[in-house]
């Protein structure tokens, strides 16, 4: 049975560059939305490096590319047009940009009234750091995130994937979808602003919950929970196992996998909280036994106690797991130079509907004509069109972004300064 896709009626135009905006667009297009990525007009002869990267078709795929510069005019009309009938704008300019452009949310609301309009600004579209220019290195350490990851006493840490970019993705197309349902009864467009700092405080969780509600500052806790024990990574003989077992029920099961029921017994260990006091000497003890055996070991034992547990895999190892293969989270689209190429899908499943990698990333303006066809433009139209876009790319790109021969705006180089790395 062929499954349907549920957001292929809406249409979605990208004007956001590198990793938080495409994040939000990847859970979009995956589930069907017709993306149309706005780009710099610029010189393909030489892009299959850009093309070609692992991480540019990850976060690129399933969209088509016209290449437009948004200070000309013909440009900025051919934009307006394709707002005409767009359902939802994802940008991430610095917040003072795009009302110099004339493409700020007030504007087109003009034009559509029903368009969904999506910010992404590193520090938000208010307040005293609002020109700031913010990446996820930044604010990984300005939210919070970097004190509270790697071992005790180790100094700040960053994490390993640039959470703060991923999560203010997926929380702005949370947003955009919530929006487009409020639309049903409104019938009217809105403006959503997401921004890295406020989406990084946001996934403190239960960090943030211990400051604000019980006065405490976290600190790093390596490996182990900060707050529930034992819940961590120990050794093994051969290398590293994770289990997790705070519930009474669960710690008394593990100890008896461990044939060390005296200390289930332990006055110091009687209770959650005991345990959590005497984190260092619990897990002293669990790692005398578990770094006796094997991995492989100690996960069948443990599985087969109902104690949560699992091996520390390497990436290679994740995906060769069988879990995670039966899961079918990959698929394999094929590239003209780089073959068969495998790119990771989404992670949820619905009984009626799919998501789907169906094209690869598109080169600058791989579209353009096709686009321009669509918005009713003569042949000798687009050609004119795209000589003009050819004639003045070499000043587009040497001025920095969008801006072209602007005498107001000197100091803009770094225009399409983006949010998120």
């Amino acid at each position: 049975m062929m499954l349907s896709q549920p957001l292929n009626s809406y249409k979605v135009l990208d004007l956001s560059r590198v990793r938080a905006g495409p994040t939000a667009v990847r859970q979009l297009s995956d589930w069907g939305a017709q993306v149309i990525k706005i780009e710099i007009p610029k010189d393909n002869s030489n892009d299959e490096g850009e093309t070609d990267n692992a991480d540019y078709q990850n976060i690129q795929r399933n969209k088509r590319s016209i290449a437009i510069n948004l200070k000309d005019k013909d440009g900025l009309h051919i934009l307006k047009q394709l707002v005409n009938t767009a359902d939802v704008l994802i940008e991430s300019f610095r917040p003072d940009v795009k009302y110099r452009l004339g493409i700020d949310y007030e504007t087109l609301r003009q034009i559509n009234p029903r368009l969904i309009y999506a910010s992404i600004s590193g520090f938000g579209e208010t307040g005293p750091y609002k020109n700031r220019p913010g990446y996820d290195q930044i604010v990984q350490g300005m939210g919070g995130l970097m004190s509270v990851t790697g071992l005790p006493g180790q100094g700040p840490v960053r994490a390993g994937i640039p959470i703060a970019d991923l999560s203010t993705g997926l929380l702005l197309a949370n947003g955009i979808l919530i929006a487009l349902l409020e639309r049903h009864s409104s019938g009217q467009g809105q403006w959503i602003q997401a921004s890295l700092l406020a989406s990084q405080i946001f996934m403190l969780d239960l960090q943030a919950a211990r400051y604000l509600v019980d006065d405490q500052v976290p600190s790093q806790a390596g490996n182990h929970h900060p707050t529930t024990i034992p819940t961590g990574t120990f050794r093994t003989i051969d290398g590293h196992i994770t289990i997790a077992a705070s519930e009474q029920k669960e710690f008394q099961n593990l100890c008896k996998a461990l044939n060390i029921q005296d200390v289930a017994s332990n006055p110091d260990y009687l209770t959650p909280e005991k345990r959590s006091m005497n984190r260092e000497q619990l897990n002293d003890q669990l790692e005398k036994i578990l770094c006796t055996k094997s991995t492989e070991y100690w996960v069948n034992e443990l599985n087969q106690a109902s104690i949560a547990c699992g091996p520390i895999n390497r990436i290679n190892e994740t995906f060769a797991d069988p879990q995670v293969k039966h899961l079918q989270l990959t698929a394999q689209l094929e590239h003209p130079r780089r073959g068969s190429i495998e790119l990771l899908g989404q992670p949820i499943t619905m009984s009626r509907s799919q998501w789907l990698i169906y094209r690869l990333a598109p080169k600058c303006g791989e579209h353009t004509r096709e686009i321009l066809d669509e918005l009713g433009y003569k042949i000798n139209e687009v050609d004119d069109l795209i000589t003009d876009i050819n004639a003045n790319q070499s000043s587009i790109l040497n001025d920095g972004g969008y801006i072209v021969n602007d005498d107001d705006d000197d100091d803009d180089d770094n225009e399409l300064d983006t949010v998120a790395q």
